[in-house]
């Protein structure tokens, strides 16, 4: 086993690359080039030249992170010939009816085809239904490559659980689950994870196993937020305050925390429908999973509903209202923009066209304006007739109610607040949270 593929990267023999360095994949690639040859490849070349700066794209990583490194930026096919180990990284989206977009992946999967070897391996990270490793990539890399999976080539799965802007539950600090496609192959994709995941490693049974904890990891967390989001809806109806009751509730040991609000992002809002599309495919139509979904991806209209309500309740012409929404992100701290559901309740205003200003200090207008025709706003006004805190970024919470009356028309008007942060502190202001 001396020319195993873990000792040949260790002893800097052979070389490691992450296939798209997004948020999972460039944290993973620079924590291996700490220890190992790393190529990072993506198609993207203004990311490229960015990392070749030492600049994360992403903004989630120091310049520090960069130092140290052994590891070379590209967009050339080329730079991937004499790899030997590959970790596919891509986003798996859904498309507009909510089915998966295995376009990404599947490229990424073409690409590394292309400069197949015999004793290679290939480890695919991004979150998929399970079988689709097997059934949808490795084809890919057979027809290709001319190769034989199993004999000529190994491949794994070891999902990714970075969480954005997180920055206690790291790559490092967070177990990492793992398989292989047989014995051995396992045991090398765990002892390489291994030198950068210093929590250590779960073996998992199988690839599909690996690919199925991954996918009710989000599915689970969708579910019990869905419920929440249902009961803020009906504790709305009857009067009580959300926040009073899950405290009250929180008191005993094994209440599970959630709490309501708007579920974006590429994770969350999107993994369900991975695994609802795979058990339809297997004759069963899922019932709660849809039914969560259904909930939180109905919370953005609601909110902007419920708004335009309180507007009419102050007697004023929702033709001739103004709203302040102040985040645009899926989450707070963090750029990314991709599947916010912020987006839904600027919809839902529009639809009662109500004219609304967007401000976000971590989005980029451009990104906002090319992915959703929404730009955002650099100042803000002093006429709104409502204000809603959508995000609840760290610049915010410092937020008194004094700062929404100077925003707001004549220092009168609507505060929502969709995380409900400002829940003790509101006395003056028409206040509604989920």
């Amino acid at each position: 086993m001396s020319n195993s593929i873990y000792n040949k990267l260790v002893n800097k023999e052979a070389k490691l690359a992450v296939i798209g360095l997004g948020y999972v994949g460039l944290p993973i690639a620079l924590e291996f080039a700490k220890n190992i040859k790393v190529v990072g490849f993506d198609i993207n070349e203004e990311r490229i030249n960015l990392m070749k700066q030492n600049i994360d794209p992403s903004n989630e990583l120091d310049a520090s992170e960069f130092e140290g490194c052994d590891i070379e930026f590209t967009a050339k096919l080329e730079d991937l010939k004499d790899v030997e180990f590959f970790v596919v990284a891509v986003p798996t989206p859904i498309d507009d009816a909510n089915l998966p977009n295995l376009s990404p992946l599947l490229g990424a999967t073409t690409t590394v085809a292309q400069v197949l070897k015999k004793g290679d391996y290939v480890v695919f990270e991004s979150t998929v239904y399970p079988g689709c490793t097997e059934e949808d990539c490795v084809p890919i890399l057979e027809e290709m490559s001319g190769l034989k999976f199993n004999e000529d080539f190994k491949v794994g799965y070891s999902p990714e659980r970075i969480n954005p802007g997180d920055k206690k539950h790291t790559l490092q600090n967070v177990t990492k689950v793992v398989s292989g496609c047989d014995a051995e192959s396992l045991e090398e994709i765990a002892k390489t994870y291994e030198l950068v995941v210093h929590v250590g490693v779960h073996r998992a049974s199988s690839i599909k196993v690996a690919e199925a904890a991954k996918i009710i990891e989000n599915t689970q967390r969708d579910v019990n937020i869905a419920l929440i989001n249902e009961l803020s809806i009906i504790f709305d109806r009857l009067g009580i305050n959300t926040y009073d009751v899950l405290e009250a509730a929180g008191t005993k040991w094994n209440f599970l925390n959630f709490t309501p609000g708007l579920v974006g992002g590429h994770c969350i809002g999107v993994d369900p429908y991975y695994l609802t599309h795979k058990a339809s495919q297997a004759g069963y139509h899922s019932k709660i999973i849809t039914s969560g979904r259904y909930v939180n991806d109905s919370m953005g209209y609601y909110i902007g509903k419920q708004t335009v309500k309180k507007i009419l309740a102050q007697g004023k012409s929702i033709q001739n209202a103004k709203v302040l929404v102040m985040g645009a992100t899926f989450k707070e701290d963090v750029t990314d923009i991709r599947n916010s559901k912020v987006i839904d309740i600027i919809k839902e205003l529009r639809s009662f066209q109500v004219a609304v200003d967007l401000v976000d200090p971590y989005a980029s207008s451009e990104e906002m304006e090319k992915e959703y025709g929404v730009p955002l706003h650099s100042k803000t006004r002093n006429d709104y007739d409502a204000i809603i805190v959508a995000v609840n970024h760290s610049d915010y919470m410092k937020l008194k109610e004094s700062d929404f009356k100077a925003m707001l028309r004549e220092g009168d008007g609507v505060l929502v607040d969709v995380k409900g942060m400002y829940d003790s502190t509101i006395k003056d202001l028409e206040y509604w949270s989920l």
